[in-house]
């Protein structure tokens, strides 16, 4: 059975910082690419931040310079370290892992940003 747990998340001040987590399993999760997504209220789910399995990156416009995706296969797990945080960055964070004929998604994570 595939899960996948992020934590993590909570009310912070704006400028403060967060990082959340993404444990899986139930996955080879070396060979997936791994991706935080969000969702604001009334608004789509858009993609926040890419690890690939050979490890490269990729960030949306709206956290690049403020936000570090890694990962760590030996421990099945995915980071995304938020600095600067806004009240823009309110969402719920999700943990998706693709591969060519996969999809999973974790439950998500509240990150909530007061101003």
């Amino acid at each position: 059975q595939v899960q996948l747990v992020e934590s993590g998340g909570g009310l912070v001040q704006a400028g403060g910082s967060l990082r959340l987590s993404c444990v899986a399993s139930g996955i080879i999760f070396s060979i997936y690419n791994m991706v935080w997504y969000r969702q604001a209220p009334g608004k789509q789910r858009e993609l926040v931040a890419v690890v690939n399995s050979g490890g490269g990156t990729y960030y949306a416009d709206s956290v690049k310079g403020r936000s570090t995706i890694s990962r760590d296969n030996a421990n099945n797990t995915v980071y995304l370290q938020m600095n600067s945080l806004k009240p823009a960055d309110t969402a719920v964070y999700y943990c998706n892992a693709k591969s060519v004929n996969d999809d999973y998604w974790g439950q998500g994570t509240q990150v909530t940003v007061s101003s």
